[in-house]
């Protein structure tokens, strides 16, 4: 009787669910079918799935399947929960509904009912494990994992509630005000950041304890469940590091390869790599996988005194497990290269006056081996005097410069005019002969003597150009040819302080050359007085002196060239504001005549005539209104001529820069027309661009806004979208297919700010498939018309059928006869076969 009375209470509270929730209102009513439902876990009490509706004869249903106590049916067709689902235990449950009739029997179904449990967060995630360990290197590289966390949520993860996030609250303890350690919020990996890479030290700090922690819901809600871990953390001294500079001796004969250095990872199973710096024809070096590094060959210093290259640890995927180290190699210098004689024959000369211990030249050689060290010291010494007249050693050798010098009374020309020395030159283990060869040459007690002493006076223009002969002068010296005491200098002691000329002497046939170095100035100076005088290289004996023969004069007119005006610059620039009014100064302009004459100024290429210029000052004013938007950078050429000589001018180029101002108000910059497709759809919207003429130095930021009163503003509304880009959209969804004008202002933020008032054409109308306005075709007369078009098709197929039949038939007939008169006799012919 207890059971009853709670089954009936049951019943009824099912039917007070049934009766607050109508199932025909909250549409969960409906014939019996297969159905699927989503029902949420955790729900309590009874909750009401869905009503079959049942018609005669059936008159109850019976549900089987996966109800696990917990989804009933009531005989009138109420689905219902009786309990809560648990989605953990089971996400689906599959269940069979039959049609009974009076008599118990199956009418219809069975039919397939499945419940999908919806999943809520009714779980917290979990660690993998109570407690983490793992070990980082000092200086380790930020960002790369040295160890991972891993949780877990009974959720479902394909939902945020099964979604997890990852955290460092702290860690202890912490000598640095600062997190050194970083974790990857999706996948758990724990690293340290660019401080901590920096800061961490096993001398000051070896143990860390982080405090994980993991939330479900992405870590975004404050309602989302959470658990935390400890990870002890081990710091340790990092193995990677470049080791010191290696040094080789150049030119080894010890067997190769040889071990020269080594690398070390932190952990077994590392790939070394070596890595050139710079691309040499051959890397003489290779790593093993132990970490050693060898020298494949012997080196050469000469070839290359430093190898700089890297060393890489790659993990088993081929990726770096660490920044590369460098490694530098130096190759050290042997003695293994003899000395050169910088020159095959070096000849020398000395005078035959010379005194005792006079310098006669240098000797030079070279060594390949390594500057300022032993290897490359060499010394000199003579071993051979060819002729020995009047005795041997008449030359002495600096052992260390390599510097000749006399030993002996001077020497005689008549006697020997040439000696030849042999020089030995050693590095302590190389030595090479270098030959000597010392010309005697006469003293230089002769001196140049002028074939004139005066030239007189030469005229020349002013513009005559740089480096042309103007004069030729001739000296003679009586001592040796071709020799110090013979060569003649020609130098101009005065009359030239600018240094306006010049004289290049003809070393075969001492010739001078007077030539113009820069360019002439007739009102800088218009006659020019030269003193010019002949000297030898090689000083003369004692005794001997230059006097005036060896001086010789002339001058130098400057005619005067009418030349053009010369502009202040070649190039002058001004800026003004668009709005100036016309007759605004906008520069002054200045050309100079070298003559003096006055100039008069005009304008060449003013194609706009914006601008005037005044032909007596120079002065440019504007002469038009400006127009930045139709040029912002207005160039003109200026005339400068003589007003003597209208031919001589000369041209600079003026650039007027014309700054904006806030003068053009907004507008569409694409047309003023829209359409929408009729019928209206609920939140449909048209985007419109705005732009603006004037000079944009920030972002535009445009105001938009309705004009025409309240009547548009009830049917159309404008959206903003960014300061440039509106929405226009309609209000109403039963706007009738019609065109409408839409007015609309648009205010930019110039100061003061501009507006333009624009009117839209807004197209309603019906469209195509392709969402296009849809335009019939209109019938003109004399167009067939549907029924017209299929008649005529059909009598152009039945004529066509007529006469294909009646050519077929003819065909047949004439076959016939032929078969009628062929001769008896004749075989019948077989198919090929």
């Amino acid at each position: 009787m207890i059971k009853l009375c709670g089954f009936h209470l049951f019943y009824l509270l099912v039917f007070h669910l049934a009766a607050c929730n109508d199932p025909r209102e909250l549409r969960l009513r409906g014939p019996l079918q297969d159905m699927t439902f989503p029902v949420q876990e955790g729900t309590t009490g009874v909750q009401l799935i869905y009503q079959f509706t049942v018609d005669p004869p059936t008159v109850s249903l019976r549900l089987s399947g996966e109800k696990d106590g917990i989804i009933e049916i009531s005989s009138d067709g109420y689905l219902y929960l009786n309990g809560s689902l648990d989605r953990e235990n089971k996400a689906i449950h599959r269940l069979q509904v039959e049609a009974l009739n009076e008599e118990g029997e199956k009418v219809k179904g069975p039919f397939s009912i499945t419940i999908n449990v919806q999943d809520i967060n009714d779980n917290a995630p979990k660690f993998d494990k109570s407690k983490y360990s793992g070990v980082v290197r000092q200086n380790s590289h930020p960002g790369k994992p040295f160890m991972y966390v891993s949780a877990t949520d009974r959720d479902d993860p394909t939902t945020p509630n099964g979604q997890l996030s990852y955290g460092i609250l702290h860690h202890f303890p912490n000598p640095y005000s600062k997190m050194l350690f970083q974790i990857d919020n999706a996948t758990g990996a724990i690293s340290t950041n660019e401080l901590g890479s920096q800061l961490l030290n096993p001398e000051k700090q070896d143990k860390f304890i982080l405090v994980v922690i993991v939330k479900d819901l992405a870590g975004m809600s404050e309602n989302a469940l959470s658990s935390n871990t400890d990870v002890d953390i081990t710091v340790k001294e990092n193995l990677w590091k470049a080791p010191p500079k290696v040094h080789i001796k150049e030119n080894s004969t010890e067997p190769h390869p040889i071990a020269v250095t080594q690398v070390h990872w932190n952990d077994p199973g590392a790939k070394y790599e070596l890595m050139q710096k710079e691309k040499l024809p051959k890397f003489p070096f290779t790593i093993y996988q132990n970490g050693t590094i060898y020298v494949t060959e012997p080196l050469d210093r000469e070839e290359k005194e430093l190898y700089s290259f890297f060393a890489t640890a790659k993990d088993e995927g081929g990726e770096d497990l660490d920044r590369p180290l460098p490694i530098y190699v130096e190759v050290e210098d042997i003695n293994d290269n003899p000395p050169v004689c910088q020159k095959v024959l070096t000849i020398l000369e000395v005078q035959e006056n010379e005194g005792l211990g006079s310098y006669i030249g240098m000797l030079q050689a070279t060594d390949m081996d390594k500057e300022g060290t032993l290897n490359s010291r060499l010394q000199f010494r003579i071993v051979n005097q060819n002729p020995k007249i009047p005795l041997d050693n008449l030359f002495i050798i600096q052992p260390e410069a390599g510097s000749l010098q006399l030993s002996t009374l001077p020497l005689n020309k008549r006697v020997v005019s040439n000696y030849s020395l042999t020089v030995e030159v050693t590095d302590k283990v190389f030595t090479t002969l270098c030959e000597v060869k010392i010309n005697v040459i006469d003293i230089n007690d002769q001196i140049p003597i002028f074939e004139k002493s005066d030239y007189g006076v030469w005229a020349i223009a002013e513009d005559t150009p740089e480096g042309e002969v103007i004069l030729e002068i001739q000296a003679t010296d009586a001592d040796e040819p071709f020799t110090g005491s013979s060569t003649i200098i020609y130098t101009i002691e005065e009359g030239d302080p600018d240094k306006i000329f010049i004289i290049e002497a003809d070393p075969q046939t001492n010739r001078g050359y007077v030539k113009i170095s820069k360019v002439l100035d007739f009102e800088k100076s218009s006659v020019y007085n030269l003193t010019v005088k002949a000297t030898n290289p090689e000083p003369l004996v004692p005794g001997v002196q230059y006097n005036l023969n060896s001086t010789t004069y002339f001058s130098i007119v400057v005619t005067d060239v009418d030349e053009v005006p010369v502009f202040s610059t070649n190039r002058y620039l001004g800026d003004v504001f668009e709005d100036v009014p016309v007759g605004t100064l906008v520069t002054t302009v200045t050309a100079s005549d070298p003559e003096g004459d006055k100039i008069r100024y005009t304008l060449k290429r003013n194609r706009r005539n914006w601008l005037r210029i005044d032909t007596s000052s120079g002065e440019i004013y504007t002469d038009a209104p400006l127009d930045r938007e139709v040029e912002h950078e207005y160039k003109v050429q200026v005339i400068a001529t003589e007003e003597s000589d209208g031919s001589q001018s000369s041209t600079a180029d003026f650039t007027l820069y014309i700054k904006d101002v806030n003068d053009n108000p907004p507008r569409l910059e694409k047309g003023d027309s829209l359409f929408f497709c009729h019928p209206l759809q609920e939140g449909v919207r048209a985007e419109i661009h705005a732009t603006d003429d004037d000079e944009q130095l920030y972002s535009p930021e445009f105001t938009f806004s309705l004009g025409g009163g309240e009547n548009i503003k009830s049917v159309w509304e404008i959206t903003r979208i960014n300061g440039t880009h509106a929405y226009l959209s309609p209000k109403l969804t039963n706007l009738e297919q019609n065109t409408y004008s839409v007015p609309l202002a648009i205010n930019d933020n110039g100061k003061p700010p501009l507006e333009g008032n624009l009117k839209i054409q807004v197209n309603v109308c019906r469209c195509s498939d392709e969402q296009r306005c849809f335009v019939e075709a209109d019938k003109h007369p004399g167009m067939p018309s549907a029924g017209m078009a299929v008649g005529i098709l059909l009598g152009v197929l039945l004529f066509i059928g007529l006469v294909v039949g009646g050519t077929f038939l003819k065909m047949k007939i004439d076959k016939k006869k032929e078969k009628n008169k062929a001769p008896a006799d004749v075989p019948e012919l077989q198919p090929l076969r």
